[in-house]
């Protein structure tokens, strides 16, 4: 009975579920209280990656956005590489727990060089994919405890030129959107004015589309909140202003950049879009990124290195097989490896065998010219020597003569 269950299609077994009515109160309605309870006890996670050019406000801007001031170092701009710097921080609202952790991509678009900027970033997003994956592969896991550090949204700050993206912007977005959820803003809005930042925002997404580039979508699917996000997907990218500074408007303190022309509220909708931004982050949204991650991003993540490890979707083949084929494989490429490793020792060898000969030739040529050299010299040493003794001969032979001549002329005059 159950194989022929199991073997029945999705429509036919939807068709067999009979629908009851309740003669009275069981108490399953309470399970969302209890997952509310049991979520609420253990806290929650959130991650979130700012990716902008030095300078550009993203301390400040996560520092506004969690109305509290964060631990961070101002960065120099003559850094040799892009560096990945995560801080993890533990918020409480009400009885709420939230583990935050913040990823700055330091030294991004200091470089001359600027073609492999993004590749830190993309390489810190797959090794959180590739933690997690490893957590879940475990024989004896331990999910819930674990400390989840997946990049559920990526805030990219665009630098208000009014013109259009730089090169290195799109080329980074490009790499990045089939693995997170790429939430644009543009930062210091406050230095351009409003015609130019309607028409900088224009161009933009106009500039997105062409590229195909994949930024976030708030969400429509839900009806409680599928008007307010249609509207917001509107507005992006976000143009907002962070501060740490408070000023006194009217009656109360707000956070606020001063000028000597004015006041730029950050919480002034008027004035930026930071209220909005903060609104569809992390009060309406935060659990949708976080969702969106781990059944989109992280999946594709999972299947292909799933099938680069040899598993596959096709029901002809269970676990059990799959895992002998790849271990099949494995041991093919391991004896292939080897064959290879002998094959080119025995070469090096031979190689070697050559050079040695070679060299012993040379040495034996070599001392062959030393010795018949050697011989040439002792033979001139030897020819030099006779040449002198006969030398000598002769000079003892005209002295003799000398001396006797001598002699006999000393007699005569006697």
């Amino acid at each position: 009975m159950t194989t022929e269950i199991e073997n029945l299609p999705a429509k036919s077994l939807a068709d067999m579920v009979r629908t009851l009515n309740l003669t009275g109160h069981v108490g399953f309605d309470s399970l969302p209280d209890q997952l509310v309870n049991k979520s609420v006890s253990q806290g929650f996670c959130f991650n979130i990656l700012c990716v902008g050019e030095t300078g550009i406000g993203k301390s400040t801007m996560m520092d506004t956005l969690f109305n509290t001031n964060f631990d961070s170092t101002p960065s120099n701009h003559d850094l040799p590489g892009v560096k990945l710097k995560a801080h993890t921080y533990e918020l409480r609202e009400k009885n709420v727990l939230l583990k935050l952790t913040l990823v700055d991509s330091v030294g991004f678009g200091d470089q001359i060089n600027k073609e492999d900027s993004w590749k830190p970033i993309v390489d810190y997003i797959d090794a959180q994919f590739d933690a997690y994956l490893h957590e879940e592969l475990k024989i004896k896991r331990m999910l819930h405890t674990y400390h989840d550090t997946r990049v559920h949204a990526c805030l990219y700050f665009i630098a208000p030129t009014g013109h259009s993206l730089k090169a290195l912007d799109l080329v980074t977005m490009q790499k990045m959107d089939s693995k997170v959820n790429i939430i644009p803003v543009i930062a210091k809005a406050d230095t351009i004015t409003k015609t130019e930042l309607t028409k900088f925002k224009a161009k933009l997404m106009a500039e997105l589309v062409a590229n195909n580039v994949q930024i976030y979508q708030f969400p429509t699917d839900d009806e409680t909140v599928a008007e307010t996000n249609t509207v917001m997907n509107q507005h992006l990218p976000f143009a907002v202003v962070g501060s740490n500074d408070e000023v006194k408007i009217g009656n109360k303190m707000v956070k606020a950049r001063q000028y000597p022309w004015g006041t730029v509220q950050v919480e002034n909708e008027n004035h930026c879009d930071f209220v909005k931004l903060r609104e569809m982050l992390i009060r309406t949204n935060m659990e949708d990124l976080r969702e969106m991650t781990h059944s989109k991003h992280f999946e594709l993540y999972r299947r292909h290195k799933l099938e680069e490890m040899g598993f596959s979707d096709s029901e002809s083949r269970s676990l059990s097989e799959t895992y002998e084929q790849k271990r099949q494989e494995h041991i093919t490429m391991l004896q292939k490896k080897e064959d290879e490793m002998r094959q080119m020792f025995v070469i090096r060898v031979k190689e070697k065998e050559a050079e040695l000969k070679e060299a012993e030739k040379e040495l034996h040529n070599r001392f062959d010219a030393l010795k018949r050299q050697h011989t040439e010299e002792k033979r001139k040493l030897e020819e030099s020597k006779k040449k002198l003794d006969d030398e000598m001969n002769l000079f003892a032979q005209q002295k003799a003569q000398v001396q006797a001549h001598t002699s006999t002329m000393t007699k005569k005059k006697k």
